[in-house]
């Protein structure tokens, strides 16, 4: 039951299925396996998975400590650290952080829940596909080295969406391709995630390429080209133009790049941050990127453009208003000026012009709309005469 779940949640429903080529399972027969999951009918039956959080919870297991010791040993990576306990058998864990994320269990029956919705109704966002913002090799390739999580990819794919990037390309991926969970963390960029390449190697998966960039933080001692994100973006944009494909090159989450996979690019591109914290996750590297290249793009718009929002420029916001017109301004400065002098303002009265002549500086330099000097001379006749139960009496 566990695997069934696992696969068609990460891997989505039809190629988990493909996958997990068990005969006879097919999405017919899956829905009573994941109702019977989804249900937790399990409990009834005094029934565990492995690798659920309910078996971790009938063994007594209740902290990390609780996990390592009843195990024989647990060895980390390449073996070079490993953790030993008093029960039995030997577990390999990638590191002790992922050890520490996943000890618990997986929560199964909440899986199996979101994977008998789809089932039943679809993925989620499906109807928002969008579509490539440029044609093939109009915009620069982003190649993900070997990245750990699913969730990234899918973040990745969510930057790209937001600033015209189209073709992503995944280096070994950790979590296998296609993923289940990379589509929704992209969170309706579904043409990013369904267009996006795996490949077995770097070689491969840059093969096609003109001219590649390379991302760090670190420097290396090699006789590159360092480049910031917007000087790297007007060398692509000029290679670009001469018909050549460009692409930048990301590490994985926890290491970055190799120094003999930086080797294989022409440039280096080091975003500015602050020298004492430099880390940037993997989407942030790729949103900044996205960022410069969509600053020169005539596709650009200030947030979004639908039906009913036309795009935007910078500068004031008029929406519907005008401004005012000169004959307006006036008509104010005189209705002020005029209750003013009634109510005795200018005093002494050889001081009036200038006082006269800064109100209506300070006025004019606001830049009022139609609307605005209807509602300042709406407040002058309020202060004046009152309004409503407030109103004055006539003198």
């Amino acid at each position: 039951m566990a695997e069934v779940v696992r696969a068609c949640h990460e891997r989505t429903i039809d190629v988990g299925l493909e996958e997990l080529g068990i005969a006879g399972l097919d999405r017919e027969a899956l829905e009573p396996l994941l109702t019977y999951c989804a249900e937790e009918r399990c409990r009834v039956e005094e029934l565990t998975c492995p690798g659920c959080k309910r078996r971790t919870e009938a063994l007594g297991i209740t902290s990390f400590d609780d996990f390592i010791a009843r195990h024989e040993e647990i060895v980390i990576a390449d073996g070079a650290v490993r953790l030993r306990g008093q029960g039995e058998g030997t577990l390999a864990a990638p590191s002790i952080a992922a050890l520490e994320k996943s000890w618990a269990g997986e929560e199964y029956w909440f899986w199996a829940r979101r994977v008998l919705r789809k089932l039943r109704h679809g993925i989620r966002r499906a109807n928002i596909s969008g579509s490539a913002f440029a044609g093939a090799g109009e915009t620069p390739s982003i190649v993900l080295m070997e990245p750990q999580l699913a969730d990234n990819v899918g973040m990745v794919a969510r930057a790209m969406a937001n600033f015209g990037l189209d073709d992503l390309r995944l280096i070994n991926p950790r979590d296998g391709w296609p993923n289940e969970k990379a589509r929704i963390a992209a969170s309706g960029a579904n043409y990013v995630i369904d267009d996006a390449r795996a490949f077995p190697s770097l070689e491969t998966a840059i093969g096609d390429v003109n001219w590649l960039a390379a991302t760090t933080a670190r420097q290396r001692d090699l006789r590159k080209p360092v480049m910031t994100p917007l000087e790297a973006v007007a060398e692509m944009r000029r290679r670009i133009a001469q018909g050549e494909r460009c692409g930048v090159l990301f590490g994985r989450e926890r290491s970055g790049l190799e120094t003999t996979e930086v080797a294989n690019a022409d440039a280096l591109i080091m975003i500015p941050v602050n020298s004492r914290f430099a880390s940037l996750n993997l989407a942030q590297a790729v949103l900044i990127l996205g960022y410069e290249w969509m600053r020169g793009s005539e596709g650009q718009s200030l947030g979004r453009v639908t039906t009913y929002e036309k795009p935007l420029e910078s500068g004031l916001y008029m929406g519907a208003d005008r401004l005012a017109t000169k004959e307006e301004l006036i008509g104010f400065f005189e209705h002020l000026e005029g209750e003013l002098e009634r109510m005795g303002f200018f005093n002494p009265s050889h001081k009036r012009a200038t006082v006269v002549r800064n109100v209506r500086t300070m006025f004019s330099r606001m830049g009022a709309t139609e609307q605005e000097v209807r509602t300042l001379r709406g407040i002058v006749a309020t202060l004046v005469k009152g309004k409503g139960n407030a109103r004055k009496p006539s003198s």
